[in-house]
């Protein structure tokens, strides 16, 4: 084997591929671990064998084990968790859990990444545009940096002994430490990045380890690259950038380190990419889907391979290979050691395998392609630039039919739809003044100060997705299937009444997600059987694929709402998903802007929102958790995205009169930068992830003035604990302190969906109890 990056690099690889199994099975393994009902041994065992099916499978599909094509991207929860415990950067509260090393086992993990008791989880928010959510390291000055963890390495070994030359994937050290928040304690003026120097030399270690296991490349992950939405100032972040790279490429030499692949998916490169060419690296691998292959040479690329991430690794459509290999032509022409063709991002973003949708249409299923039919594209790409176009010409033309049924399919474009949406005027974006909205709320709806509420979903117990199997396969008729939900409704409203909350919810018995739910009543739309992709830890959703014009065909929530409006002399909110979020939490078109389509799905919610108004509802919830998580990663970007995404739901929810009052949820992400935004929005009521945060969010809207009612979130569903009386009691005061009380309401972060009642319940009771308790101080 010779130095040289052209000869040892593949012609075609993958940054990353689905770790939570074709069916779940690590889902099921270490929610079986957490539950009691399994060991850690039998969690390992489990996730041995899935990784080694991955690496066969990978195989199968093209990509040669005896060069590193092959990536080793395991992780039991999450990735910057997993660099964390590799860097022994774990939380001193947590510190019983560390063992001589600086580690902690399966079980420590977990908890650092669920918490336990008083010990809060790491907080939890986006992973850059995506909907993928990741755990945020603490770093303080007094952080012990140690290699504390050789998972990786040993990782790498169990592919090399298996016969494949993985190449092991790690989040890079610029980007751990740009995505960290300082800890508690740190002086003003602190920031993680400034901890680099005492980190670098625990990669180091890292590197020479996995060379003496006989690693020949490793990946870095370096996504912070491709922003300047981060805390880290683009300036200091590219000094950061030579500083780490001049260590582990420069002065850590090979052979005592594998060749390097610095990653930066997710956009653009930009001023990053020729400060990364100046550096020893030996690859840099873009995002040509998001980001653009530069038009002139980059000095320094000469010696490095250049990999072309020209398929979409975060969407479901079937790649224009004609397209696709003139930019790895353009590529060719600028001057690199070699090119290579990637993928533009980590395939976790994506379903397994299109193949087993048989229950999609198969005109719709030939326009898609999952991460197996992805590497296809790869590795047929990487044939087309080793062997010429002649060598793949019948796969060109089949992925053109392709995209040319797709474009003149019907229902792609629909006039009536177009039309309408031609025809509206300003008017139609506008609700009247607030303050006169206020007034006629406050007269209808007779709320006590701090009103206590939920997000909407109630926990989806075992009976409830039973009944939903059943009915699903014809088990029950639609009379016995509903007769159920009205059971379960009736059941959550007079919890909701005996723990004393003022406006209640019905609890969504009926809706198999908060998306793929208006998927399935909304024309336009297709939903997958088996097309899991992971949002965080153990959580998976199916995202809808939405492929055509969007219309509304008949009411979807109205009945449901009105039935449980009947249950109670309480208010009950109508739940509605917001059009930002159905569009980030779907595989969306690609043919037209997303602002157009977004419209379209807000004027079929519009149609909705009349509807549940003319029924009686008088408080209507729009949920848009996602509207920060689509925010482009440059600054530049940003106001074209939050003008569109601010008029849809605009567009959707302004139709109402004065009196019905308009809720919308935001959660899991940092929303100072938006605040006008949010502002923008108009809804009468705002709630917010803030609990893990300890409401930091508040001290934005303090300062931005904002001037409607918020609800920043007193409980963290996203773990198992069970929130105190007094920890409630606390967050409550400090929201007190910070927005005026008749601005607050109190809820939990999120809905309760994926929460047990054993959790639940008490949650809520100590929120009622927290907040008698602070209204008896105003």
């Amino acid at each position: 084997m010779t130095d040289s990056p052209a000869a040892t690099f593949p012609t075609g690889t993958v940054l990353g591929y689905p770790r939570i199994g074709p069916n779940r099975e690590l889902k099921k393994a270490i929610e079986a671990f957490w539950a009691g009902r399994s060991s850690a041994d039998e969690v390992e065992a489990t996730a041995a064998d899935l990784r080694r099916r991955t690496r066969a499978r990978l195989a199968e599909l093209g990509l040669p084990t005896d060069v590193p094509a092959i990536p080793s991207a395991f992780s039991f929860y999450d990735q910057v968790l997993d660099a964390a415990a590799v860097v022994g950067a774990i939380p001193a509260r947590f510190a019983d859990l560390v063992d001589e090393r600086g580690g902690v086992d399966l079980a420590g993990y977990s908890t650092v990444a669920r918490g336990r008791g008083d010990d809060l989880p790491l907080e939890m928010t986006k992973w850059f545009d995506t909907n993928y959510h990741y755990l945020v390291p603490e770093i303080g000055p007094s952080t012990t940096f140690r290699y504390a963890s050789d998972r990786p390495v040993r990782e790498f070994a169990e592919g090399l002994a298996d016969g494949v030359q993985t190449r092991p994937v790690v989040v890079g050290p610029v980007t751990f430490l740009a995505l960290a928040k300082a800890t508690e304690d740190a002086p003003e003026g602190f920031s993680p990045i400034d901890r680099l120097p005492d980190l670098v030399p625990v990669y180091a270690e890292l590197l020479r380890d996995l060379a003496a296991a006989g690693a020949t490349w490793v990946q870095l992950d370096e996504p912070a690259l491709v922003s300047d939405s981060i805390a880290v100032p683009t300036e200091q972040l590219l000094a950061a950038v030579v500083e780490t790279y001049r260590a582990l490429a420069t002065e850590l030499a090979r052979p005592e380190r594998p060749a390097i692949l610095v990653a930066a998916p997710y956009g653009d490169l930009g001023a990053a990419l020729p400060v990364l060419a100046s550096t020893d690296v030996e690859a840099v691998a873009i995002d040509a889907v998001k980001g653009q292959v530069p038009s002139e040479p980059v000095p320094g690329l000469e010696s490095k391979t250049l990999v072309v991430g020209v398929v979409d690794g975060h969407n479901i459509w079937r790649a224009d290979l004609d397209a696709k290999l003139a930019v790895l032509e353009r590529a060719e022409v600028i001057g690199a050691g070699a090119v290579a063709v990637g993928t533009s991002t980590n395939l976790f973003h994506v379903p397994h395998d299109v193949d087993v949708e048989t229950q999609l249409d198969p005109t719709l299923r030939s326009w898609l392609a999952f991460a197996d039919q992805k590497v296809r594209e790869v590795v047929t790409l990487a044939e087309g630039i080793t062997e010429g176009r002649e060598a793949i010409h019948e796969q060109l033309l089949e992925a053109s039919d392709a995209v040319r049924s797709r474009a003149g399919a019907p229902g792609v474009v629909r006039p009536e739809v177009r039309d309408r949406l031609a025809a509206l005027d300003a008017d139609a974006f506008r609700r009247g003044d607030f303050a006169a909205r206020k007034a006629a709320q406050a007269e209808r709806l007779a709320l006590p100060p701090l009103p206590t509420t939920t997000i909407g979903s109630f926990p989806q117990t075992p009976d409830i997705r039973k009944a939903r199997a059943a009915f699903g396969k014809g088990e029950l008729t639609a009379e016995q299937y509903e007769d159920e939900m009205k059971a379960e409704i009736r059941r959550v409203v007079e919890l909701q009444e005996r723990i004393g909350l003022d406006v209640l919810v019905h609890g969504e018995p009926e809706r198999n997600d908060m998306v793929q739910y208006f998927a399935e009543n909304l024309d336009g739309f297709a939903v997958t059987q088996h097309g899991w992709v992971q949002s965080y830890g153990s959580r998976c959703t199916r995202p809808s694929i939405l492929w055509g014009d969007v219309s509304r065909p008949a009411p979807i929530t109205v009945a449901w709402s009105q039935y449980a409006q009947q249950q109670t002399s309480k208010w009950m909110k109508g739940m509605l998903t917001g059009p930002v979020t159905i569009l980030a939490w779907s595989f969306v078109r690609d043919d037209q802007p997303l602002g157009d389509t977004a419209n379209q799905v807000a004027l079929a919610l519009r149609d909705e929102i009349a509807d549940l108004e003319a029924a009686g509802i008088a408080i209507i919830q729009v949920d848009e958790p996602a509207i920060r998580e689509l925010l482009p990663l440059r600054a530049e970007d940003h106001a074209a995205y939050l003008d569109w995404s601010v008029a849809a739901f605009r567009l959707a929810t302004s139709g109402v009169r004065e009196d019905t009052q308009v809720h919308t949820h935001l959660c899991y992400s940092e929303f100072g930068e938006i605040m006008g935004a949010i502002d923008g929005l108009d809804a009468d009521v705002t709630s917010i992830e803030a609990a893990r945060s300890k409401m930091e969010i508040l001290t934005d809207i303090a300062k931005a003035g904002y001037p409607r009612a918020v609800g920043p979130g007193v409980y963290d569903i996203h773990s198992p604990r069970v929130p105190s009386q007094d920890e409630v009691r606390e967050l409550l005061s400090e929201a007190v302190n910070t927005i005026a009380v008749d601005q607050l309401w109190v809820n939990p972060d999120c809905g309760l969906k994926t929460r047990r009642y054993e959790e639940v319940t008490p949650s809520l009771e100590h929120i009622i109890g927290a907040t008698q308790a602070v209204r008896a101080t105003l």
